[in-house]
């Protein structure tokens, strides 16, 4: 008898407690459409379309163009003018109809729909692209000569850009040939990768960078220490594209 109303006692517990975090629920106030909502530790960011990852920052692009960013700041990779580090989406700004973005170590690049690109933040290897090296930004900036590009990627200290010809053009550190132009000078503007063409897709190693081509075959270029471009001579590094060995029907790249 007394186990009895031992288990009617703890179903009735269970159900108060159960009201109350309902009553909680219901009274808690409204959120504001696309606003960031914290809920206990997480944060809910509404309204993104692409999301882009740095070393130590993070960059969404809002389905309005606009672009948001958080973490680490000490070169002004978040873009809203300051060096202060924030643990929460700040607007990124004059940030318009983007409609791409992607993140380099310390520095952040983004596609407009104009096909201009426009990059931001640490800038000692010409990563950004405006020809004003070693100067960093705390705001975009436009990268010089790039027009009817249609899509960016970041390695550690260089960026990429695909333009809609189907070229490939980098600009920044090169240290290993990353920027595929036959050289290792670093370019405080872009330049074009020798021999890249019908390219669909780009991406930025650590330093290194691919190529993903038309017919499916996919290009590698710069530190080949560890056998990264994939083309079986290991560690020589490359400073034009080689073929990765194998690979065919290949339909997206990632560095």
């Amino acid at each position: 008898m007394g186990g009895l109303k031992f288990k009617s006692f703890c179903t009735l517990a269970l159900c108060l407690a159960f009201l109350a975090s309902l009553a909680v629920f219901i009274s808690s106030p409204p959120v504001s459409a696309g606003a960031p909502r914290i809920v206990g530790n997480p944060v809910l960011f509404e309204g993104a379309n692409l999301i882009a990852g740095g070393n130590e920052h993070s960059l969404a692009l809002r389905s309005d163009g606009t672009v948001w960013a958080w973490g680490r700041n000490n070169y002004g990779q978040l873009g809203d003018n300051t060096t202060t580090s924030e643990n929460i989406p700040v607007r990124v700004q004059g940030m318009e109809n983007a409609v791409a973005v992607a993140g380099g170590s310390y520095h952040s690049l983004a596609l407009r729909g104009d096909g201009t690109v426009w990059a931001w933040g640490y800038n000692y290897y010409g990563q950004l692209g405006d020809g004003t090296a070693p100067n960093d930004k705390h705001t975009p900036v436009r990268v010089l000569g790039m027009e009817n590009a249609v899509a960016v990627a970041g390695g550690y200290y260089h960026s990429l850009a695909l333009r809609a010809d189907g070229t490939v053009w980098t600009w920044g550190w090169n240290n290993h040939g990353q920027l595929g132009d036959g050289t290792t000078t670093q370019e405080n503007t872009p330049v074009r990768v020798q021999g890249m063409e019908n390219v669909v897709a780009v991406a930025g190693g650590g330093f290194h960078s691919l190529a993903l081509r038309g017919d499916g075959t996919v290009w590698a270029w710069g530190y080949n220490e560890y056998g990264q471009l994939g083309n079986g001579t290991a560690p020589n590094d490359e400073n034009t594209p080689v073929r990765v060995q194998g690979m065919e029907n290949v339909v997206a790249v990632a560095g």
